[in-house]
């Protein structure tokens, strides 16, 4: 730890609540340290907001500065020791693993954002559901376990809690782009372009949700909503990829089952 975390203080009441909790529901190593868990919590926003000359806060963007560098060690060797690929299909998978939307998702998966400390502005903007917020927070939280608890423990919680977005990424079916992704699918097997209609949009102005259908010839192939029309076209892009491959998948399998009944 720095001398810059070290030159700490109480924590308050409703801080210490939240925290204690946190180290229960994500399901960290005991051994990870109370402060350097809520520093990486810290928004800029929620420090810029709370210091005062007996609290001089921290945010989180030192931790997510040395989590980045870990995750991107993790990944290497994993993707080194368990996958036979070419140092170009490394990268790539590793690129993908370490993108800010797929670390959203997994922060997502495990519930940090109730946990997030933000300034009020920010929270108001629906802070909590932003995938740079999310994803810097879970990349402050990798190097917090590495800090207190060593490279073996920061290790083993990333690939428990990533190994199926690594094992999708290997096996070509995480995209970071996935309009093009749709666009080469259904280029493919119907020679069409996919069509994104803007079904609605609500909330306030400061705070709008965009909810998106991409359709193929009428049929809808999958719906997203986001802060952002690109993003929710993002996310209904995604949805629809992942439609495709599931009956791909489901698909072969039928083929499979029929040829072992006619050799039987």
């Amino acid at each position: 730890m720095s001398y810059q975390e070290e030159k700490f203080f109480q924590l308050l009441p409703q801080e210490e609540k939240i925290i204690l909790k946190a180290l229960d529901s994500l399901n960290l190593p005991k051994c990870v340290s109370k402060e350097l868990l809520y520093v990486s919590l810290v928004h800029k926003s929620y420090a810029y907001e709370n210091d005062d000359q007996k609290r001089k806060l921290i945010s989180n963007e030192r931790l997510e500065f040395l989590g980045d560098a870990v995750l991107e060690l993790v990944i290497s060797e994993f993707l080194y020791i368990n996958y036979d690929l070419s140092e170009g299909e490394m990268s790539k998978a590793r690129a993908v693993i370490g993108s800010e939307t797929i670390l959203a998702k997994v922060a997502q998966d495990i519930g940090l954002s109730n946990f997030l400390f933000l300034g009020k502005g920010e929270e108001l903007q629906g802070g909590r559901k932003k995938s740079s917020i999310l994803s810097n927070a879970l990349e402050a939280l990798f190097a917090a376990i590495y800090l207190s608890c060593g490279y073996e423990e920061a290790r083993d919680y990333i690939i428990k809690n990533m190994k199926e977005y690594i094992e999708d990424a290997v096996e070509g079916n995480l995209f970071l782009d996935y309009k093009t992704k749709l666009q080469e699918i259904t280029q493919d097997y119907a020679k069409k372009l996919p069509e994104y209609t803007l079904l609605s949009v609500s909330g306030p102005p400061h705070s709008r949700k965009y909810k998106v259908a991409v359709k193929l010839d009428d049929e809808v192939l999958g719906v997203g909503e986001g802060f952002s029309k690109k993003f929710a076209e993002q996310l209904a892009a995604k949805t629809a990829c992942e439609k495709i491959i599931e009956k791909s998948k489901e698909k072969k399998g039928r083929n499979l089952k029929n040829e072992q009944i006619k050799k039987d």
